[in-house]
């Protein structure tokens, strides 16, 4: 009954966030310089008029909290606005574009934890020796190097000279594979460091000295039980990236002319389009809030002492 009154809060808790998320996207939009009507119509040929008609007609004549209730209002109904540009409905929109994304985000989430946790293993049981040093140069190349960067020397590499991948599009694996490269190393390099930190401090515990004394072959020590006790910390910066990894996708599907949510948001800001932004920015927080509950709920299945605990 406690394990289910500790998931609940956690549950209570991410809805809270959620809701302190939309507050902020909307305070943040009603605060930007610019009037959206603006973008609407043609100033040179609009009236006095036709612009508080139309401010009236969007409701942006209305006080701050009259036009807050009415924004929550629509949310709970799934209605997320339309657009000021072509008048089409935000949701529909990113739920069309958001698999693209989803897809691309899984890709470099899944390199991003193979080759973080593989190397950060690696680099903490042959400390010092030749692996680490690759292992910790892949890391800082993962940190310090652009995404954007990083897509163009892909595409000049593995697109223009050696014609293996298509540089730009959506469709298919193929096109997948440079964008969730450019964007996994990202977070490979974090993980490399964590995992490999946390790895070194727990070989240096006792129980992992009593359990060779037991006996046991150095794998399973390693594998089995100080890697298990290594990820609890590095579970954490893994569901962080993943958001992250989805916030890079408005430059990374820029870069590579791919359809997701990401493209959306950065057509939308050179548009100027604010309903659009605050759908998507709103809609990413949701997927972020949710996706850390989830990590926050994995750490009772990984470690017994979290269970126990709870």
């Amino acid at each position: 009954m406690e394990l289910v009154n500790k998931i609940l809060l956690k549950i209570s808790t991410a809805f809270v966030s959620i809701i302190g998320s939309l507050i902020l996207v909307f305070c943040i939009n009603y605060l930007l310089p610019g009037d959206p009507v603006l973008s609407m119509i043609d100033p040179s040929t609009a009236t006095p008029e036709m612009v508080e008609n139309l401010r009236k007609e969007l409701g942006l004549d209305q006080p701050f909290y009259m036009q807050f209730i009415d924004y929550f209002t629509h949310i709970l109904q799934g209605n997320f606005g339309q657009s000021i540009i072509n008048s089409e409905p935000v949701l529909p929109k990113i739920i069309e574009h958001f698999p693209a994304t989803l897809a691309l985000t899984f890709a470099s989430a899944v390199i991003s934890i193979v080759i973080g946790v593989g190397f950060g293993v690696l680099s903490a049981i042959y400390q010092n020796k030749w692996i680490d040093v690759i292992a910790r140069l892949i890391g800082l190349f993962g940190i310090s190097m652009p995404t954007f960067w990083s897509g163009i020397l892909l595409i000049l590499l593995f697109s223009i000279s050696l014609n293996w991948f298509p540089a730009m599009g959506s469709e298919g694996w193929k096109t997948l594979v440079l964008p969730s490269l450019s964007l996994g190393f990202v977070g490979a390099g974090l993980i490399i460091r964590m995992v490999r930190n946390s790895m070194l401090e727990v070989i240096n515990e006792p129980f992992i000295v009593t359990l060779r004394a037991k006996g046991l072959s150095e794998r399973v020590v390693m594998y089995r039980h100080a890697l298990r006790n290594a990820l609890i910390p590095a579970i954490t910066i893994i569901g962080l990236n993943i958001g992250e990894l989805m916030a890079g996708t408005v430059v990374i599907e820029t870069v590579f002319s791919r359809q997701g949510i990401g493209r959306i948001v950065a057509d939308a800001i050179m548009a100027k389009d604010l309903p659009v932004i605050q759908g998507v920015v709103f809609f990413s927080a949701i997927v972020y809030v949710m996706i850390n509950l989830l990590v926050d709920l994995s750490y009772s299945i990984i470690d017994p002492r979290v269970r126990r605990s709870q």
